[in-house]
Protein backbone atom coordinates (compact mmCIF):
# COMPACT_ATOMS: atom_id res chain seq x y z
CA UNK A 1 0.00 0.00 0.00
CA UNK A 2 1.48 3.37 -0.94
CA UNK A 3 2.42 5.83 1.48
CA UNK A 4 2.16 10.05 0.09
CA UNK A 5 3.59 11.38 3.01
CA UNK A 6 7.35 12.12 2.72
CA UNK A 7 10.06 13.46 5.69
CA UNK A 8 9.99 16.79 6.70
CA UNK A 9 13.25 18.25 4.98
CA UNK A 10 14.51 20.25 7.74
CA UNK A 11 17.09 21.55 5.95
CA UNK A 12 14.95 23.95 4.16
CA UNK A 13 14.00 27.47 5.20
CA UNK A 14 11.31 27.23 7.80
CA UNK A 15 9.15 29.32 5.78
CA UNK A 16 9.68 26.91 2.61
CA UNK A 17 6.30 25.38 1.62
CA UNK A 18 8.26 22.76 0.17
CA UNK A 19 9.70 21.30 3.79
CA UNK A 20 7.07 18.55 3.45
CA UNK A 21 7.63 16.90 0.65
CA UNK A 22 5.79 16.73 -2.30
CA UNK A 23 1.63 16.06 -2.65
CA UNK A 24 1.76 14.12 -5.83
CA UNK A 25 -1.66 13.24 -5.82
CA UNK A 26 -2.31 16.72 -5.62
CA UNK A 27 -0.04 17.76 -8.07
CA UNK A 28 -1.21 15.04 -11.09
CA UNK A 29 -4.74 16.63 -10.27
CA UNK A 30 -3.66 20.35 -11.46
CA UNK A 31 -1.44 18.49 -13.93
CA UNK A 32 -2.22 14.92 -15.18
CA UNK A 33 1.19 14.62 -17.72
CA UNK A 34 2.99 14.18 -14.05
CA UNK A 35 1.18 10.72 -13.37
CA UNK A 36 3.45 9.43 -15.72
CA UNK A 37 6.48 10.15 -14.04
CA UNK A 38 5.29 9.43 -10.03
CA UNK A 39 6.05 5.79 -9.10
CA UNK A 40 6.25 4.30 -5.44
CA UNK A 41 9.85 3.17 -4.16
CA UNK A 42 11.28 0.74 -1.92
CA UNK A 43 9.75 2.39 1.11
CA UNK A 44 6.42 2.64 -0.52
CA UNK A 45 6.46 6.32 -0.88
CA UNK A 46 5.71 8.09 -3.60
CA UNK A 47 8.51 9.71 -5.53
CA UNK A 48 9.89 10.85 -9.02
CA UNK A 49 12.65 9.40 -10.99
CA UNK A 50 15.17 13.05 -10.64
CA UNK A 51 17.54 11.85 -13.33
CA UNK A 52 14.60 12.26 -16.09
CA UNK A 53 14.53 15.72 -17.30
CA UNK A 54 11.22 15.14 -18.83
CA UNK A 55 9.77 14.24 -14.73
CA UNK A 56 11.90 17.17 -13.40
CA UNK A 57 10.02 19.61 -15.92
CA UNK A 58 6.72 18.10 -14.92
CA UNK A 59 7.05 18.47 -11.93
CA UNK A 60 8.18 22.02 -11.94
CA UNK A 61 5.40 22.93 -13.94
CA UNK A 62 3.04 21.18 -11.19
CA UNK A 63 4.59 23.36 -8.56
CA UNK A 64 4.67 26.57 -9.90
CA UNK A 65 1.01 26.18 -10.92
CA UNK A 66 -0.18 24.65 -7.48
CA UNK A 67 2.34 26.99 -5.23
CA UNK A 68 3.15 30.40 -7.45
CA UNK A 69 -0.20 30.94 -9.75
CA UNK A 70 2.41 30.92 -12.91
CA UNK A 71 -0.14 29.55 -15.81
CA UNK A 72 2.71 28.94 -18.04
CA UNK A 73 6.00 27.83 -17.71
CA UNK A 74 8.37 26.01 -20.65
CA UNK A 75 12.09 26.01 -21.56
CA UNK A 76 13.89 24.44 -24.46
CA UNK A 77 15.76 20.82 -23.44
CA UNK A 78 19.32 22.26 -23.63
CA UNK A 79 18.64 25.10 -20.75
CA UNK A 80 19.07 24.61 -17.02
CA UNK A 81 15.81 23.52 -15.17
CA UNK A 82 16.12 24.38 -11.73
CA UNK A 83 14.79 22.42 -8.49
CA UNK A 84 12.11 24.36 -7.27
CA UNK A 85 12.83 23.92 -3.24
CA UNK A 86 16.36 25.07 -3.77
CA UNK A 87 16.09 28.24 -5.47
CA UNK A 88 12.75 29.54 -3.55
CA UNK A 89 14.75 28.57 -0.15
CA UNK A 90 17.49 31.64 -1.75
CA UNK A 91 14.44 34.33 -1.49
CA UNK A 92 13.44 33.21 1.78
CA UNK A 93 17.32 33.88 3.04
CA UNK A 94 17.73 37.21 0.39
CA UNK A 95 14.77 38.57 2.57
CA UNK A 96 15.63 37.68 5.95
CA UNK A 97 19.26 39.31 4.98
CA UNK A 98 16.73 42.36 3.49
CA UNK A 99 14.97 42.09 7.33
CA UNK A 100 18.04 43.07 9.08
CA UNK A 101 18.25 46.81 7.08
CA UNK A 102 14.48 46.97 7.58
CA UNK A 103 13.80 47.35 11.30
CA UNK A 104 13.55 43.11 10.98
CA UNK A 105 10.58 43.60 8.63
CA UNK A 106 10.32 41.40 5.40
CA UNK A 107 10.33 44.33 2.85
CA UNK A 108 7.84 43.61 0.19
CA UNK A 109 6.23 45.25 -2.87
CA UNK A 110 7.20 45.69 -6.33
CA UNK A 111 9.48 48.79 -4.90
CA UNK A 112 11.70 45.88 -3.84
CA UNK A 113 13.52 45.83 -6.48
CA UNK A 114 16.04 43.13 -7.57
CA UNK A 115 18.91 42.04 -10.34
CA UNK A 116 18.84 38.33 -11.45
CA UNK A 117 22.66 37.73 -12.87
CA UNK A 118 22.51 35.20 -15.53
CA UNK A 119 18.63 34.73 -15.68
CA UNK A 120 18.67 31.75 -18.12
CA UNK A 121 15.86 30.68 -19.65
CA UNK A 122 13.33 29.53 -16.56
CA UNK A 123 13.09 33.04 -15.17
CA UNK A 124 12.91 31.16 -11.71
CA UNK A 125 14.34 33.78 -9.10
CA UNK A 126 11.91 36.77 -10.26
CA UNK A 127 9.22 33.86 -10.56
CA UNK A 128 9.49 32.44 -7.34
CA UNK A 129 10.72 36.46 -5.61
CA UNK A 130 7.15 37.71 -6.98
CA UNK A 131 5.10 35.42 -6.24
CA UNK A 132 6.17 34.89 -2.21
CA UNK A 133 7.37 38.62 -1.86
CA UNK A 134 5.73 40.62 -4.85
CA UNK A 135 8.89 41.88 -5.83
CA UNK A 136 10.38 43.10 -8.90
CA UNK A 137 13.16 41.94 -11.23
CA UNK A 138 15.79 43.20 -13.78
CA UNK A 139 16.88 39.58 -15.58
CA UNK A 140 20.44 39.79 -17.62
CA UNK A 141 21.77 37.15 -19.55
CA UNK A 142 24.55 36.63 -22.73
CA UNK A 143 22.19 34.57 -24.07
CA UNK A 144 19.21 35.88 -26.55
CA UNK A 145 17.47 32.70 -26.53
CA UNK A 146 17.32 32.91 -22.98
CA UNK A 147 16.38 36.39 -22.63
CA UNK A 148 13.70 35.06 -25.11
CA UNK A 149 12.14 32.32 -23.59
CA UNK A 150 12.05 34.35 -20.45
CA UNK A 151 10.13 37.39 -22.11
CA UNK A 152 7.52 34.19 -23.29
CA UNK A 153 7.28 33.06 -19.68
CA UNK A 154 6.58 36.73 -18.65
CA UNK A 155 3.62 37.43 -21.83
CA UNK A 156 1.63 33.96 -20.94
CA UNK A 157 1.49 35.13 -17.34
CA UNK A 158 0.28 38.56 -17.24
CA UNK A 159 0.49 39.56 -13.80
CA UNK A 160 4.58 39.05 -14.21
CA UNK A 161 4.71 41.97 -17.05
CA UNK A 162 4.98 44.91 -14.86
CA UNK A 163 7.42 43.20 -12.36
CA UNK A 164 9.98 41.52 -14.46
CA UNK A 165 12.10 42.99 -16.92
CA UNK A 166 14.85 41.54 -19.37
CA UNK A 167 18.26 42.81 -20.59
CA UNK A 168 20.86 41.56 -22.83
CA UNK A 169 24.26 41.75 -21.64
CA UNK A 170 25.83 42.28 -24.89
CA UNK A 171 29.56 42.34 -23.94
CA UNK A 172 29.57 38.77 -22.46
CA UNK A 173 33.39 39.26 -20.17
CA UNK A 174 31.81 42.03 -17.99
CA UNK A 175 28.73 41.26 -15.29
CA UNK A 176 27.74 44.78 -14.21
CA UNK A 177 28.75 46.77 -17.24
CA UNK A 178 25.69 47.89 -19.01
CA UNK A 179 23.50 46.70 -16.58
CA UNK A 180 23.77 49.41 -13.73
CA UNK A 181 22.97 52.51 -15.00
CA UNK A 182 23.32 55.81 -12.78
CA UNK A 183 19.91 56.07 -11.54
CA UNK A 184 19.48 51.90 -10.24
CA UNK A 185 18.83 51.32 -6.70
CA UNK A 186 18.65 47.66 -6.17
CA UNK A 187 18.06 45.93 -3.30
CA UNK A 188 20.02 43.22 -3.97
CA UNK A 189 21.79 41.02 -6.72
CA UNK A 190 21.02 37.27 -6.89
CA UNK A 191 23.04 35.16 -8.85
CA UNK A 192 23.45 30.68 -9.53
CA UNK A 193 27.34 31.21 -11.23
CA UNK A 194 28.80 28.71 -13.50
CA UNK A 195 30.46 26.03 -11.51
CA UNK A 196 32.70 24.54 -13.85
CA UNK A 197 36.00 25.56 -15.77
CA UNK A 198 34.81 23.59 -18.99
CA UNK A 199 32.45 21.40 -20.47
CA UNK A 200 34.37 18.35 -19.58
CA UNK A 201 34.38 18.81 -16.02
CA UNK A 202 30.73 19.82 -16.42
CA UNK A 203 29.90 16.13 -17.92
CA UNK A 204 32.12 14.57 -15.31
CA UNK A 205 29.95 16.18 -12.85
CA UNK A 206 26.74 15.65 -14.61
CA UNK A 207 27.54 12.35 -14.56
CA UNK A 208 27.99 11.44 -11.18
CA UNK A 209 24.90 13.19 -10.41
CA UNK A 210 22.39 11.08 -13.06
CA UNK A 211 24.19 7.95 -11.44
CA UNK A 212 23.29 8.78 -7.70
CA UNK A 213 19.91 9.77 -9.14
CA UNK A 214 19.23 6.50 -11.32
CA UNK A 215 19.57 2.58 -10.98
CA UNK A 216 20.12 3.00 -14.78
CA UNK A 217 24.18 3.75 -14.82
CA UNK A 218 25.04 5.58 -18.21
CA UNK A 219 28.04 7.06 -19.32
CA UNK A 220 26.56 9.53 -21.58
CA UNK A 221 24.05 11.44 -18.99
CA UNK A 222 21.48 13.60 -19.94
CA UNK A 223 21.60 16.58 -17.16
CA UNK A 224 17.83 17.02 -15.45
CA UNK A 225 19.04 20.30 -15.35
CA UNK A 226 19.86 20.95 -18.76
CA UNK A 227 22.29 23.82 -19.03
CA UNK A 228 23.95 26.13 -22.18
CA UNK A 229 28.22 26.72 -21.79
CA UNK A 230 27.27 30.20 -20.02
CA UNK A 231 25.05 28.63 -17.38
CA UNK A 232 27.13 25.70 -16.51
CA UNK A 233 31.06 26.56 -17.35
CA UNK A 234 33.00 29.93 -17.91
CA UNK A 235 36.75 30.47 -17.93
CA UNK A 236 38.32 30.20 -14.21
CA UNK A 237 34.83 28.26 -13.38
CA UNK A 238 33.13 29.52 -9.59
CA UNK A 239 35.57 31.28 -8.39
CA UNK A 240 36.73 33.12 -11.50
CA UNK A 241 32.94 34.60 -11.73
CA UNK A 242 32.72 35.34 -8.45
CA UNK A 243 35.97 36.79 -8.19
CA UNK A 244 34.98 39.04 -11.09
CA UNK A 245 31.56 40.00 -9.39
CA UNK A 246 33.26 41.27 -6.57
CA UNK A 247 35.68 43.57 -8.31
CA UNK A 248 32.81 44.78 -10.20
CA UNK A 249 30.39 45.09 -7.53
CA UNK A 250 33.09 47.36 -6.18
CA UNK A 251 32.52 49.87 -9.08
CA UNK A 252 28.78 50.20 -7.63
CA UNK A 253 29.07 50.64 -4.47
CA UNK A 254 25.97 52.48 -3.62
CA UNK A 255 23.44 51.12 -6.29
CA UNK A 256 23.22 48.00 -4.45
CA UNK A 257 22.32 47.26 -1.03
CA UNK A 258 23.24 43.77 -1.08
CA UNK A 259 25.17 41.89 -3.64
CA UNK A 260 24.75 38.13 -3.42
CA UNK A 261 25.34 34.85 -5.35
CA UNK A 262 25.54 31.09 -4.76
CA UNK A 263 29.01 29.24 -3.73
CA UNK A 264 28.78 25.84 -4.57
CA UNK A 265 32.56 25.41 -3.57
CA UNK A 266 33.61 26.04 0.24
CA UNK A 267 37.13 25.86 -0.51
CA UNK A 268 36.61 28.93 -2.47
CA UNK A 269 35.28 30.79 0.07
CA UNK A 270 38.56 32.50 1.86
CA UNK A 271 39.70 33.55 -1.60
CA UNK A 272 36.33 35.03 -1.81
CA UNK A 273 36.88 37.11 1.74
CA UNK A 274 40.27 37.70 0.77
CA UNK A 275 38.77 39.86 -2.23
CA UNK A 276 36.14 40.98 -0.84
CA UNK A 277 38.54 42.68 2.00
CA UNK A 278 40.76 44.05 -1.04
CA UNK A 279 38.16 45.89 -2.13
CA UNK A 280 36.82 47.21 1.54
CA UNK A 281 33.23 45.76 1.31
CA UNK A 282 31.98 46.61 4.72
CA UNK A 283 30.24 43.78 5.23
CA UNK A 284 30.16 40.64 4.67
CA UNK A 285 27.63 37.70 5.36
CA UNK A 286 27.59 33.79 4.61
CA UNK A 287 24.58 31.85 4.73
CA UNK A 288 24.33 28.48 4.43
CA UNK A 289 21.58 26.36 2.65
CA UNK A 290 20.65 23.08 1.52
CA UNK A 291 20.90 22.68 -2.27
CA UNK A 292 19.33 19.40 -3.01
CA UNK A 293 21.51 16.57 -1.76
CA UNK A 294 24.54 18.74 -0.93
CA UNK A 295 24.84 22.09 0.93
CA UNK A 296 25.39 25.48 -0.49
CA UNK A 297 25.66 28.90 0.50
CA UNK A 298 25.26 32.34 -0.20
CA UNK A 299 27.95 34.73 0.00
CA UNK A 300 26.56 38.65 0.50
CA UNK A 301 28.57 41.55 0.68
CA UNK A 302 27.21 45.41 0.77
CA UNK A 303 29.94 48.89 0.47
CA UNK A 304 27.10 50.75 2.70
CA UNK A 305 27.95 51.92 5.88
CA UNK A 306 25.64 50.64 8.90
CA UNK A 307 23.86 54.29 8.79
CA UNK A 308 23.54 54.21 5.17
CA UNK A 309 22.55 50.40 5.55
CA UNK A 310 19.92 51.23 8.17
CA UNK A 311 18.40 54.28 6.01
CA UNK A 312 17.74 52.42 2.50
CA UNK A 313 14.87 53.68 1.29
CA UNK A 314 12.78 50.40 0.21
CA UNK A 315 9.92 52.24 -0.52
Amino acid sequence: MKRTKQPEKKNLHPRNQHRLGYDFDSLIQILPELKNFVGINEHQIQTLDFSNPDAVKALNKALLLAHYDIQYWEIPSTFLCPPIPGRVDYIHYLADLLAQSNNGIIPKGETVQGLDIGIGANCIYPILGNAVYGWSFVGTDIDEKAIQNCKKIIEKNPKLIDAISLQLQTEPRFIFKNIMESEDKFAFTICNPPFHNSKEEATKVALRKVNNLSTNKTTTPTLNFGGQNAELWCPGGELGFITQMIYESAKYPMHCLWYTTLVSKQAHLNSLYKTLNKVNATNISTIDMAQGQKTSRILAWTFLTEKQQKEWKFE
